[in-house]
């Protein structure tokens, strides 16, 4: 990616690698980028949805038409810097008001040098996204503009998101711990595959000490925190490449040591148990999604942002080398798994986010579930 300075007046085109072509204006940072173009269907959060590092080299776009009403405020950030590698909007605010706002959107993606177009039909993109699939894509703006077909190159030269190892670019370097809020009952390994922060927040809530630790870990980092469960995060990549987490997993599960995973922690559990893994047409990114724990019954509306997705059977437990395992949640929209449970063993994951920072809140008590493990555990 090839940045210069903001230039909201410059043209700006976006071109996809099946060349098709879309015409607007610089919105962020003026220049060149290229990642996998995928929508999100959230009508509110962006903040959280551009500093989510599971949205590391993917261009979003934006099916809500106004963006940037409420501006950025320095509370919501999920990390400590914007991932996406292109933001695609439709009319974006001219002034945003919020009494926590302290700059405006396109301000803050060019601060940090996110190129991005507006101006362009996005109902128009999302639609022909959601008949031809996800796929690459560039922006190009002010001087980085050329003709299409030596653009349409560039872009189809840009990696593709599958096979894509991507956890160990955005994980944390260094293990730090966030304390629990309160009277500490639990203490959990948290590996960073790109954790979000209000994950261990979440957590920390519940009297947890999290101790978040980089995808590099070992079994013996692990467990020499002491944890009473440990935590496998969200994440950017293909799960197929990541045989370090499955491995790290694996470990885990021979000791029987409570474990919750979100999202990529999913994918992990699932390849651990011997399932395989698969790339979605378009994926699940939004805060709409209704998904069923078959558990109770009950359809939640939950925050998504995945474009892989775990192979097991809908109809039965299956037996594993861990015990039997069954999926638990399901998505209604198109019955992708969303959740996995280990019958004989205190493990369980899901495909989406319950810490939800900008909501909605439906699952939270996914938290509260892997607190039971432990006591369950302890007792």
């Amino acid at each position: 990616m090839t940045t210069s300075t903001r230039g909201a007046s410059a043209p700006a085109v976006l071109v996809l690698e099946d060349g098709r072509t879309f015409r607007g204006r610089a919105y962020g940072a003026v220049g060149e980028t290229f990642g996998e173009a995928v929508f999100s269907t959230g009508m509110t959060g962006y903040q959280e949805t551009l500093t989510d590092p599971s949205y590391h080299r993917q261009v979003v776009v934006m099916t809500a038409p106004h963006i940037g009403n409420t501006g950025v405020n320095d509370e919501d950030p999920e990390s400590e810097r914007i991932w996406v590698s292109g933001y695609v909007v439709r009319d974006p605010a001219r002034t945003p008001s919020n009494w926590r706002s302290r700059r405006s959107l396109d301000e803050e993606l060019a601060a940090q040098g996110v190129v991005g177009i507006s101006g362009i039909d996005t109902r128009a993109l999302t639609r022909h996204l959601r008949e031809r699939g996800a796929m690459r894509v560039g922006i190009f703006s002010g001087a980085a503009i050329a003709e299409e077909g030596a653009l349409l190159s560039k872009v189809r030269a840009a990696p593709q998101m599958k096979g894509a190892d991507l956890s160990g670019e955005v994980a944390t370097e260094e293990a730090y711990v966030v304390p629990a809020i309160g009277t500490k009952k639990f203490t959990v390994a948290a590996i960073d595959l790109g954790i979000k922060g209000m994950t261990p927040h979440r957590m920390a809530e519940r009297g947890i000490e999290v101790h978040v630790l980089p995808a590099t870990a070992t079994a013996r980092d692990i467990y020499a925190v002491g944890p009473d469960g440990v935590f496998f995060s969200n994440g950017p990549g293909d799960p197929a490449t990541a045989d370090h987490p499955v491995a790290l997993m694996r470990a885990v599960l021979e000791r029987s040591t409570p474990l919750f995973g979100i999202c990529f922690g999913n994918q992990i559990l699932g390849r651990a148990l011997g399932f395989g893994t698969f790339k979605l047409k378009y994926g699940h990114r939004g805060i709409n999604q209704p998904v069923q724990d078959r558990t109770t019954g009950k359809v939640e509306v939950t925050a998504h942002n995945h474009g892989f997705a775990v192979d097991a059977p809908l109809d039965a437990p299956s037996d594993t080398p861990y015990g039997r395992a069954e999926v638990s949640h399901v998505c209604l929209n198109d019955n992708v798994v969303e959740g996995l449970r280990l019958l004989d063993r205190p493990a369980f994951s899901v495909q989406y986010h319950p810490e939800a920072a900008a909501g909605p809140h439906d699952a939270a008590y996914l938290f509260d579930r892997f607190v039971s493990l432990m006591e369950g555990q302890r007792a």
